[in-house]
């Protein structure tokens, strides 16, 4: 049992396999992969296989890795059979094996990069198929070879160094990687820098790729761009290699001072010119164009202690650019020598060759040209008060020359007058009016009146100055404030309502207006023994009662004076209508002719009160004509017993009163209702709820005429009547309509009620009236 265990160590020391034990022993002692080693009172120890090593790309295929063997059968007797990766796994077909000597053969070229172990199982089973051991791992190692090169992460490695650095200084870094096997030499990598140029400037680490400088000299100005080639080798640098470039800019460093290409410019610029370009000052800078180290700044050290240049830095070509800032006067200057200075926008570096700043002496000549007139005082403000009679002088608008050196003649003329109110002295400029300037012109703004005048110089080519006019017209109080209503209403008690209020309007602006003073008027002192007036504010006043008085229209005369200097005052009548009035303090019904008669008449009511009388006219006329060709008809009985219900029916036409409360309207019972003007009792008829006081009560009603061709003379004379009838308003009031209502003279127009004496009427004589009357007869007449 012995030398079987020692011939199992040697076979696999050899990678051939494990031997089995002597074929004549029933339990052989050899140590197998899955067998525990028999033990007095305990089961054997498994026994674990050692890794097996292959090289990868091994080229002698089928090549015999092991072979094992069961000492459970005899030779012949047992089935071997491995699984796994390799195998019946992916990548399949790499390994196989023996299943009756139980030998492992390798069938495939192995790539350690991608499979670096495999890991399979053994099994031993007897020809029935049932197990004879159980399952033992196999290790299979693939030894690295050095079959990769090393490869750089980039092609081209950059890296930005100021220019100046001190050796050491870090730039950047290479980086590279090998396939192969870490922990073997096969990927032990050494970086070196193969081409660099001369000097040496840059070194790199041969371990870590680090970049850096090692010289001093760094000098953008002279190389801007270093291209280094870079290798990186395995083995410790004697294997494979690959290379790669490093681009190495160097940054700036504002190391230079910027410098005028000259030491004097001459330039040339024109007087009373704003704004304008003189010229350019050409500098150069070594440093980078485009940045702060390049970037110049000009100064302007002297000669110009007005501050009438200015000098600013073109950012494309770094050129200074003189430019004048207030306009130049040939006649007060007509060279400028300047002194002028340039820099860096960023400070020179410490380490830089100091300098001075560049600098430059400038002349300008400044070249005499014709120049406008220039007014003393634009715009020229004055004043002038409202209502100024042509011939004021306003003002005098004059200028000046600049041009004292020349001989020159200035004139004057208006450009803008829209009123055309001014007059303009050609010669002198002397401004004055010519006529009288509306205050309601719209050219007014505010108050102000603006226009324009002009200067012109006799040169060649001449020049024009334009100068602004603005004249204030100072408001005069020539216009007295005014009631803004004549007339109102008021409560007949003095302790009902609030009174009447009053305002006043005054047609001067401020201060010539408002407050505004009411008094009652001092020629009727007995006006202050019923009235009072308290003010209320700067335009308004209250009106009061101190004691009842009689129902009517008052007229009351105010006296009004406004605030300005000196005031102006008006005296001004006012019609105040005393009502009755409710707890409310409006009138109450009724009171509304008696405010209408103090009122006035307005157009719309004159309107009214005419077509109401032509539509009367109208109505009556074509009815009177009628009777007096149908004389004979009418006495044939028509009219007898009827006179009464037809001039109500024909006199009716225009009742259109205002309704049950319209009791203000005119009296014109002397037209119409002459059935209820003989109901009346006998004697002067009872005075009209509506009529003012102090009026005489109307004559008595007239007697009715008897025969129709009498109506036209009716009418006529109820319209004499009724004009010279004291009783009602005056002519020029608006007129109300009668009243209709409950207990209305005028009785009722219902066609129910109109046809209850339809029985004593005869309609015989509509037969004469033609075929159209013939059916109405027919209608109405005798069965």
């Amino acid at each position: 049992m012995d030398a079987a265990l020692l011939l199992a160590f040697g076979l696999l020391a050899q990678s051939l396999g494990l031997s089995l034990g002597s074929p004549g022993l029933r339990r052989p002692s050899t140590l197998y992969p899955w067998r525990r080693a028999p033990a007095l009172g305990r089961a054997r120890r498994a026994w674990v296989i050692p890794p097996i090593s292959v090289s990868e790309n091994h080229k002698r295929l089928p090549y015999p890795l092991v072979q094992i063997k069961s000492d459970k059968q005899q030779l012949g007797g047992v089935i071997y059979s491995i699984q796994g990766p390799g195998v019946d796994e992916e990548p399949r077909g790499i390994f196989s094996i023996d299943k009756f000597t139980g030998k492992v053969f390798l069938n495939a070229l192995l790539d350690r990069e991608k499979t670096d172990r495999f890991r399979l199982r053994a099994f031993a089973l007897d020809l029935g198929g049932s197990t004879l051991e159980e399952p033992t791992d196999l290790e299979i190692v693939v030894v690295d070879q050095n079959d990769n090169r090393p490869i750089f992460r980039q092609e081209v490695f950059t890296g930005h160094v100021l220019e100046g650095a001190v050796p050491g200084t870090y730039v950047t870094r290479a980086e590279a990687t090998d396939a192969d096997d870490p922990e073997t030499d096969n990927a032990a990598l050494r970086y070196s820098i193969l081409e660099q140029g001369s000097p040496q400037l840059f070194s790199i680490h041969e371990h870590t790729g680090e970049i850096r400088t090692v010289q001093v000299g760094l000098d953008r100005e002279v190389v801007a761009v270093y291209n280094l080639t870079l290798q990186v080798a395995d083995m410790s640098g004697d294997g494979l290699t690959a290379t790669a470039s490093a681009i190495i800019t160097l940054e700036d460093v504002n190391d230079n001072a910027p410098e005028f290409t000259r030491d004097e410019f001459f330039l040339e610029a024109t007087e009373a010119v704003d704004r304008a370009d003189v010229g350019r000052l050409q500098v150069e800078d070594l440093d980078l164009p485009g940045s702060l180290n390049w970037a110049a700044r000009f100064t302007i050290l002297e000669g110009d202690p007005d501050g009438q240049f200015a000098i600013r830095t073109d950012p494309k070509t770094n050129e200074g650019v003189l430019s004048v800032v207030k306009p130049l006067d040939y006649e007060i200057c007509e060279q400028y020598d300047l002194k002028v200075a340039v820099q860096n926008e960023a400070p020179l570096q410490v380490a830089a060759p100091r300098a001075e700043w560049g600098q430059a002496r400038v002349s300008v000549q400044v070249r005499d040209v014709n120049e406008a007139p220039v007014f003393l005082e634009n715009p020229l403000r004055t004043s002038l008060a409202e209502g100024a009679a042509p011939g004021t002088p306003v003002a005098t608008f004059a200028a000046q020359d600049p041009d004292t050196q020349q001989l020159q003649t200035l004139s004057y003329s208006k450009d803008y007058d829209p009123e055309d109110w001014l007059q303009v002295d050609g010669a002198t400029g002397r401004v004055q009016t010519q006529r009288v300037l509306s205050p309601a012109s719209p050219f007014l703004k505010d108050g102000w009146y603006r226009a324009i005048i002009l200067a012109h110089d006799d040169a060649s080519p001449p020049c024009t100055a334009t100068g602004t006019l603005s004249i204030e017209i100072l408001e005069v109080n020539d216009h007295a404030p005014e009631l803004s209503s004549p007339s109102g209403s008021l409560c007949s008690e003095p302790d009902q309502g609030s009174g009447l209020l009053l305002g006043a309007v005054d047609e001067d602006l401020p201060p010539h207006g408002a407050p505004f003073h009411f008094q009652l008027s001092p020629r009727v002192p007995e006006l202050a023994r019923n009235w009072s007036l308290s003010q209320v504010n700067v335009s308004h006043t209250r009106l009061r009662l101190r004691h009842q008085v009689q129902e009517g229209l008052h007229r009351l005369s105010l006296l009004l004076r406004d605030s300005g200097q000196p005031p102006q005052q008006r005296e001004q009548t006012l019609n105040v209508t005393v009502c009755r009035c409710g707890q409310d303090g409006a009138c109450l019904p009724g009171a509304s002719a008696l405010q209408a008669g103090g009122a006035g008449l307005s157009l719309g009511a004159l309107v009214i009160m005419l077509a109401s009388v032509i539509l009367l006219l109208l109505v009556a006329l074509p009815v009177a004509l009628v009777a007096r060709s149908r004389q004979q008809s009418w006495d044939k009985g028509l009219l007898p017993g009827l006179q009464d219900d037809l001039r109500d029916n024909i006199l009716n036409y225009d009742e259109q009163g205002g309704g049950e409360e319209d009791q203000d309207a005119y009296d014109i019972n002397q037209l119409r209702h002459p059935t209820g003007a003989l109901s009346v009792p006998l004697g002067r008829p009872p005075l009209r709820r509506d009529a003012p006081f102090g009026r005489v009560r109307p004559p008595l009603p007239r007697v009715l005429p008897t025969s129709p061709a009498d109506i036209a003379n009716f009418i006529n004379d109820g319209l004499e009547a009724a004009d010279s009838d004291p009783s009602v308003p005056p002519y020029d009031t608006a007129l109300i309509y009668d009243y209709e209502g409950d207990g209305s003279v005028a009785g009722t127009l219902s066609s129910i009620l109109s046809s209850l004496g339809d029985e004593d009427q005869d309609y015989s004589c509509l037969q004469d009236w033609g075929p159209r009357f013939a059916r109405l007869a027919d209608l109405y007449g005798p069965p």
